[in-house]
């Protein structure tokens, strides 16, 4: 079921497969595993499993069906190159957004050495934006290495949550950087400074910015709701989306 989304940097949501497992700090308190518990309750199609890995080829091919240019979060509720989730299938859903030309695909996944091996044999749609998440030094920042040898036309990094100070980040070949902080009642907070890093960073490296939210904490370190806190960075919104139509972004060597 394709639906439209609060998330920031996006349109709509596109999940041809819901469900997941925990592999990393980041996913500690997943706001599609308390979701999709939500959907399950409620009995809705699709979250019958609650959130175990579940392939729904009957969604396959709904961004056919959307004339109008829409930016779709692929497996929001999900990561597309789960273990579980077969190469053949994988295939299926690129070959949709092959299809659909008309249509900006962004693909989100922890699991980078699979997303890397993946298209050794397959080219990357030009419609799709592939991305990893980074949520601290140890497990997140290995994953730009292998971000960096996948051949898309965007190459972008979700840091969120970030968790801590990420030090010097290599953005090579990096176009777009988004930076949030956790929601929820268990958020752990984000400082500034660890925000004002990674954007200074971009900054210096050419790389696209967009603040998505400061969630639970805010930028004074007060806990409170997450609307309270809103986007303001620096006293201003920070919402650059790179040109995903003006050029084509070949393989980086990592270094």
């Amino acid at each position: 079921m394709s639906t439209q989304t609060s998330i920031e940097w996006t349109e709509q949501t596109w999940n041809p497969a819901v469900g997941c497992s925990k592999i990393s700090p980041g996913c500690a308190h997943c706001y599609a595993e308390i979701m999709a518990r939500r959907l399950q309750a409620m009995r809705v199609k699709g979250y019958e499993n609650g959130f175990k890995l579940t392939l729904l080829p009957y969604r396959l091919e709904e961004p056919l069906h959307r004339a109008k240019p829409t930016v779709y979060f692929v497996n929001s509720m999900s990561d597309m190159f789960h273990e579980d989730i077969p190469d053949d299938y994988i295939r299926q859903v690129f070959d949709i957004i092959r299809q659909a030309p008309q249509h900006t695909f962004q693909v989100l996944t922890k699991r980078a050495p699979r997303m890397t091996e993946f298209f050794k044999n397959y080219e990357p749609p030009r419609n799709a934006w592939l991305g990893v998440t980074v949520e601290d030094k140890k497990h997140g920042l290995p994953r730009l290495d292998w971000l960096r040898q996948v051949p898309a036309a965007i190459r972008f990094v979700s840091v969120e949550p970030l968790l801590e100070d990420l030090g010097r980040i290599n953005l090579k070949g990096i176009h777009w950087v988004i930076v949030g902080g956790e929601s929820g009642p268990k958020a752990r907070p984000m400082r500034l400074d660890w925000v004002l890093n990674v954007k200074h960073q971009c900054g210096e490296q050419n790389a696209a910015f967009f603040f998505k939210q400061w969630g639970g904490w805010g930028a004074d370190g007060q806990k409170r709701p997450k609307k309270q806190n809103g986007r303001l960075l620096e006293g201003r919104t920070w919402d650059a989306v790179p040109d995903g139509h003006s050029y084509y972004s070949p393989a980086i060597e990592t270094v």
